[in-house]
């Protein structure tokens, strides 16, 4: 009797041993997964910032300086994402490089929330393969994961909210199920597209409620309830705030009115193709990594342990899906938002794998074998773009990413501008690169930033074009860069041309060319006063016009 006491307490002894040594395992292994993300978005901090970027970049400008964005910006964006960059160039600076390296930061947290998610649905290998398949495809050049699109900062809110709602139903914590919401409504705050996870975390609620014996209509109440006032709360402090600042009217046109008109323009007819044509490149960038995912997809059938979260990992992969359908577009940038689920089925294939070996007695063929093979299709996947992720400069993989469009040579114009410029000169770009605005450190003279709606087949597109030629000429800039760049118009061939008529009149009146920049495949070539020599050789180019004395 004595013995089997001696033996039940070596055996506890060498159980805890055991756990100790899987957690220490598993916290080595998930700071080398961010000691990965470090390397592989290091090099490419610098990178020049693309278009949106340079919108919430001017945007959060704007607010540090005590400015409404809806007062001198044009954008159905919504306005979680000028705060959130606010708060970057607050805290690293007015710099691309500065910009970055918070989205390395919010890259980070989403890996980490990320992980607690994975370990708590099934287990910590599912949460640390979930975190490093995480990191390795949001870093990708196929869905621009190196630029701080506003994707990143809808998902790093929405995995925490997600995380508290498991919390919550498993412990019934109102004050977490409020919690919840508040973050899904913060994640909505960055984007619209988050409207797909407040839809996914409410619909969770109930089926939760529902798959249990006895449904108690009060409390699926009361959870419900929750939920929804903590995910309205962001949404409607932003809707006070702007009637407190007196421009309501100008956010509810950007954001509802004109942006429902804006998701109408893609057929649906065209969705289908639109979405395959993007899936098919991004799905080829890191290959063995979706097969992962697809693996652990069927993984929720056949393994016992995923399949008890089999109705929650569903549900958040079709609710992914649906939050990058809106409009139809299928921006490379827009498929971040099913990043998350998709490493989290990853690490549940890993899981099963191990899960189908575990009657094998040898340790190492139980866990090293399925883990080796996680390292093997990360490590490959790295592989595969290695010359964009480790030997392009960010100049280099800028131009790669985005070919012909002026996010380089912004930098120089920006540059310029400041150079020759008063803090409170005004400027127009007569193109879509607000990135301008944002190097430059001058406010634009019209709150038309971007030139696409004023192209766009709808009610509102000669309206918008002669409200902006109506605030230039009132604010009489001191430059106008106009940039002959399709990318930068896409116009279309129904695109009223009452805008290039009035600027071909305007600038020969009252502007004179300092500044050409022409951009050619090889290189850009920059030409400033005395010596411009016109025409342009390219078909881009971007032209610096200053006013007359």
């Amino acid at each position: 009797m004595h013995t089997n006491k001696l033996a039940e307490n070596d055996n506890s002894n060498h159980g805890k041993s055991l756990h100790r040594v899987t957690c220490q395992s598993t916290w080595f292994a998930l700071a080398a997964v961010i000691l990965l993300t470090v390397v592989l978005r290091y090099g490419l901090l610098d990178v020049p910032l693309e278009r949106d970027e340079g919108e919430y970049a001017y945007a959060g400008q704007l607010i540090l300086q005590g400015i409404s964005p809806y007062k001198e910006l044009f954008s159905m964006k919504l306005p979680g994402i000028y705060a959130a960059y606010a708060g970057l160039l607050a805290l690293f600076g007015e710099t691309n490089t500065g910009i970055h390296t918070g989205l390395l930061l919010i890259n980070v947290s989403t890996i980490l929330l990320l992980f607690f998610l994975g370990k708590r649905l099934i287990n910590p290998v599912t949460g640390v393969v979930a975190a490093a398949s995480f990191a390795v495809l949001s870093a990708g050049q196929s869905v621009q994961g190196m630029f701080a699109n506003a994707e990143h900062f809808v998902i790093l809110p929405a995995v925490g909210g997600l995380l508290l709602l498991l919390r919550a139903l498993d412990d019934d914590g109102p004050w977490l199920l409020f919690s919840s919401g508040l973050l899904m409504g913060i994640s909505f705050l960055m984007k619209q597209h988050a409207a797909a996870f407040i839809a996914f975390g409410g619909s969770y609620i109930i089926i939760d409620q529902l798959c249990k014996r006895r449904v108690n209509r009060l409390s699926l109440t009361l959870r419900c309830a929750l939920f929804t006032i903590g995910a309205i709360i962001p949404y409607g402090l932003a809707c006070l705030i702007f009637m407190l600042a007196g421009v309501f009217q100008e956010f509810w046109f950007c954001t509802v009115e004109y942006a429902r008109t804006y998701i109408s323009q893609v057929p649906i007819d065209h969705a289908w193709e639109g979405f395959k044509d993007r899936a098919t490149r991004i799905a080829g960038s890191a290959p063995l990594v979706w097969t992962l995912a697809g693996l652990g997809l069927t993984a929720l059938i056949w393994d016992r342990q995923a399949r008890r979260q089999a109705i929650f990992i569903a549900m958040f992969a079709i609710f992914s899906f649906l939050a990058i359908c809106p409009g139809f577009y299928f921006r490379p940038h827009y498929f971040i938002l099913i990043l998350p689920v998709s490493a989290l089925l990853a690490g549940i294939a890993i899981s099963a794998v191990t899960n189908i070996l575990s009657n094998i007695p040898y340790r190492v063929v139980q866990y090293v074998l399925p883990l080796l093979l996680a390292v093997i299709c990360l490590i490959v996947s790295i592989y595969q773009q290695q010359d964009f992720l480790f030997q392009m400069t960010p100049v280099e993989a800028c131009r790669s990413t985005y070919r012909l469009n002026p996010f380089p040579e912004s930098v120089q114009i920006g540059r310029f501008i400041r150079a020759h410029t008063k803090e409170d000169d005004r400027i127009a770009v007569i193109g879509s690169e607000p990135q301008i605005y944002f190097y430059s450190g001058r406010r634009s003279a019209s709150k038309y930033i971007y030139m696409y709606p004023l192209m766009e087949h709808h009610d509102f597109a000669l309206e918008m074009q002669k409200e902006m030629i109506q605030e230039i000429e009132s604010a009489q800039p001191e430059f106008l860069i106009f940039v002959r760049i399709n990318t930068s118009w896409l116009q279309r061939p129904n695109s009223h041309k009452f805008l290039f008529d009035w600027f071909e009149t305007y600038k020969a009146k009252y502007y004179k060319l300092v500044g050409l920049v022409d951009l050619l495949d090889d290189k850009s070539v920059y030409q400033w006063m005395p010596n411009i020599k016109w025409p342009p050789r390219s078909s881009h180019w971007i032209a610096i016009l200053k006013r007359k004395i």
